[in-house]
């Protein structure tokens, strides 16, 4: 593991750090913290309009006091009353009484509709545009709410989004894939696929990450956004049903000698164009994919088919796909000359670089959420790469000087969300929680003084740098940066 030299620390926020100190775990129930859930919506959409005015003068108030407001009406007792404690003295009347539940016939099955659908409990587990992130709802982003989920994958319906021209529900007797070369040797039989033929053939499943390039981009300059489903939540997982792409290349006669490079078109308005190479295709982790976590795809997420290109940023995955080309040179799309660019110190950018580095983030505790006792809790999060299998992931709650060894939960698997876990006893005074992440190449995710050394402060996209969440003594936590 490589070992990082020990510099001072500054916040980059307006919060004193105070002695940070460790304590041993206890799984004693009676000494296990309680944790309240950050809020939800904390803006509506005329906030939206303050908060591009207030870009322009490159100013986030609002969203700082509107998300503080957020917290103040979080703390009210209602509130808190919600969680429904054990009384200390006497019987817990939850026992004591029994609910209607337990005395009467629950509702009949499949009234609610034949698709199911979580509890009324968890209404507020959604995913969320960011306030004022883009000008337009198509043209836009949803985040998934990363600090409310289990395990390594992500719901369909929490799903994040982004499009580029809004969504469409297609219908799939009359899409086609056109498989064409460039020139008229590149493949031997340009091919026309139907839905039926395309899911008539051999297909496989397999679990991934899809990750967009921008996100935490919003991070880069300084702390931006409160909470984990905004810093982190251009994040999802699922089990990917479809066919390898190159089997349908072999069916077409490619010419893999010649044809190094494939470019890959959507079918929605914005004019998606993709440049994939053909190494990714040739090793059989490109999928030509229609299904999504056991059901078809859904019309937010490229229904009735989409591109999954394991490792590599989400706009790669081109959804409504309807044409592959095989050429003999990068194409430079619009998506790729201009958007989806690394801007470097100097002033030029790096072209290409789609794959997504080896990265992590505490969800549990994470920002706006409040740990209301002292006592034990589980750290948990989220640890992902690009280029393979998460080998390790350490875990600090001093920012950063002293790191213990995290679990990583079962399945481990390549390009793939992993959950891991840490025991920690909060002893009530400030802590800096963080998760550093290393891969099976040996790549060992950064901090931000050492990615901003070589990217500087202005980019947008690609930022796998080390989140840091501030557990303050009132036990409520911030996201905050170390510099």
């Amino acid at each position: 593991m490589q070992e990082w030299p020990e510099t001072p620390i500054r916040l980059r926020c307006r919060a004193t750090t105070g002695q940070i100190r460790g304590a041993s775990v206890s799984l004693d129930p009676q000494h296990s913290g309680r944790l309240r859930k950050a809020p939800e919506n904390f803006i509506d959409q005329d906030g939206v309009r303050t908060v591009f005015r207030e870009a322009k003068d490159g100013r986030r108030d609002f969203i700082r006091g509107a998300f503080a407001a957020a917290m103040a009406s979080a703390a009210a007792p209602a509130v808190l009353a919600q969680s429904n404690p054990v009384p200390s003295e006497g019987g817990d009347p939850n026992i004591l009484t029994l609910p209607t539940y337990s005395k009467g016939l629950g509702s009949p099955v499949a009234t609610e509709g034949g698709y199911g659908k979580p509890s009324q409990y968890e209404a507020n587990v959604q995913r969320r545009p960011s306030p004022g992130l883009t000008q337009t709802t198509q043209a836009s982003v949803s985040f998934a709410p990363l600090q409310s989920l289990f395990g390594i994958v992500t719901p369909s319906g929490l799903h994040f989004e982004r499009h580029h021209q809004g969504w469409w529900d297609m219908d799939p007797s009359k899409h086609r894939l056109m498989l064409n070369g460039s020139d008229e040797k590149m493949l031997k039989r340009p091919m026309v696929f139907t839905m039926d033929e395309i899911m008539r053939l051999p297909s496989v499943s397999r679990f991934h990450f899809i990750e967009c390039g921008a996100n935490t981009g919003m991070e880069w300059g300084n702390v931006a956004v409160p909470t984990a489903q905004y810093t982190h939540g251009m994040l999802s997982c699922s089990e990917f049903t479809g066919v390898p792409l190159k089997v349908l290349l072999d069916m077409a006669g490619a010419d893999y000698k010649r044809g190094r490079y494939l470019l890959a078109e959507g079918a929605d308005g914005s004019s998606m164009t993709r440049t994939i190479p053909m190494e990714l295709v040739e090793s059989g982790e490109v999928l030509v994919a229609y299904g999504q976590n056991g059901e078809m795809l859904r019309p937010q997420q490229g229904y009735p088919l989409r591109l999954v290109v394991p490792g590599v940023q989400g706009v790669s995955w081109v959804k409504y796909l309807r044409r592959i080309e095989v050429g003999d040179k990068p194409y430079a799309t619009k998506d790729e000359a201009v958007h989806y660019i690394d801007l470097l110190p100097d002033g030029q950018h790096r072209q290409y670089s789609s794959t997504q580095e080896c990265k992590s983030v505490v969800t549990t505790p994470s920002g706006g959420q409040v740990l209301l006792d002292k006592g034990y809790y589980q750290i948990s999060g989220l640890a992902w790469s690009g280029r393979g299998k998460v080998k390790r992931v350490d875990v600090s709650v001093d920012g950063g000087r002293n790191w213990r060894t995290a679990r990583l939960q079962d399945p481990v698997m390549s390009k793939c969300l992993t959950r891991f876990t840490l025991d920690w006893a909060w002893d009530g005074k400030p802590a800096l929680v963080q998760s550093r992440a290393m891969d099976e190449t040996g790549y060992v995710q950064p901090s931000y003084a050492q990615l901003r050394a070589v990217r500087g402060t202005r980019s947008i996209y690609h930022n796998n740098a080390i989140q840091t969440w501030l557990v303050q003594e009132s036990g409520e936590v911030k996201n905050v940066q170390l510099s």
